[in-house]
């Protein structure tokens, strides 16, 4: 993401899907909370494609609002894009997301700014739903676990990787892009480039108006996002570490396999044409020629990345971090 060439202080992004009924009090609640907070904002409300008339019912707020700018895709590409596509748009040397169905509470975002300013160190301010109000068996519970588990592969421990109230210093989403489904893992990603982050207790509401846009197909989407995650922390410079271990676990019993046939072939004659281990080791042989292809590949395609692009590698920072923050 650029700088911007005459930034705001605060750029406040939204994503919207079907959210007609909301829109009017989100939009004021906004307000509402930033007038008094002495700052330049702004408010991006990117519609993503709404079937309900979103779109028609924020161009219509924006004509009397001058700080509302929204933004409207083509089709419904889901909330990653929806929230990339505010933030490049996005004028603000702080960013703030949050969710568009009202059970954010933007009244805690002046807090969260005072938050943010009192501890210069921190790059990402992630919101927390100490106490959420949703289902406890659909919903609380598989996020809990989901949670767990997202800290645990990350290393980025967060009660409350669901929670859209997040504030970005600018600098900290300069390196990183979303796409997918992947806006939940945005603290994981920012921390790959060296964000340190915190998270603070945040207001929750019960969904009063509209309906909730997530089902159990999401739990899918985030369990194979959070598998791409973990290779992209981990791998993204060394994939021949990812693939080649893999390989190399197949390719070694393999051809192990087959050499020991050979041999009882060569000193005993014995038939090998109808055992199952020269299946066996055929199979681990090839897969494991593959998988070690696939690594040199991914090295090839890493450099081709780096160096013709003049992508670098790492991210420096204008000084010293100061102490008292891990």
């Amino acid at each position: 993401m650029e700088p911007a060439q005459n930034p705001l202080d605060v750029s406040i992004v939204i994503p919207v899907y079907n959210e007609f009924d909301n829109l009017p009090d989100l939009v004021e609640q906004v307000e509402k909370a930033m007038t008094p907070a002495n700052v330049k904002w702004e408010l991006i409300c990117v519609d993503d494609g709404s079937r309900d008339g979103s779109d028609r019912r924020l161009a219509e707020l924006a004509e009397a609002r001058p700080w509302l700018k929204p933004l409207y895709l083509n089709r419904n590409y889901g909330q990653s894009t929806a929230m990339q596509a505010g933030f490049d748009a996005a004028a603000g040397n702080v960013l703030i997301t949050l969710d568009g169905d009202l059970q954010n509470d933007p009244a805690d975002i002046p807090r969260l700014l005072k938050e943010l300013e009192a501890h210069p160190e921190i790059d990402v301010l992630s919101g927390w739903r100490k106490d959420r109000q949703d289902r406890t068996l659909s919903r609380k519970i598989p996020s809990r676990i989901a949670n767990a588990l997202i800290s645990k592969v990350t290393g980025v421990s967060l009660h409350d990787y669901g929670c859209s109230l997040k504030l970005y210093r600018r600098e900290a989403l300069a390196n990183v892009k979303i796409y997918g489904e992947l806006h939940r893992f945005i603290p994981a990603l920012a921390a790959q480039f060296g964000a340190r982050v915190m998270e603070l207790p945040v207001n929750h509401r019960a969904r009063t108006r509209g309906v909730s846009k997530y089902g159990i197909d999401r739990t899918i989407r985030v369990l194979l996002d959070l598998l791409w995650v973990k290779f992209l922390l981990r791998f993204l410079h060394r994939p021949m570490h990812a693939f080649g271990s893999v390989g190399a676990v197949m390719l070694v019993p393999g051809l192990l396999a087959l050499a020991y046939l050979v041999g009882l072939k060569l000193f005993t004659g014995a038939d090998i044409g109808h055992r199952p281990l020269l299946l066996l080791g055929v199979m681990f042989t090839l897969m494991g020629a593959q998988f070690i292809g696939m690594g040199l590949l991914g090295e090839m395609l890493t450099r081709i990345y780096h160096e013709p692009a003049g992508q670098k590698q790492y991210v420096l920072r204008d000084a010293p971090r100061k102490s008292g923050v891990r």
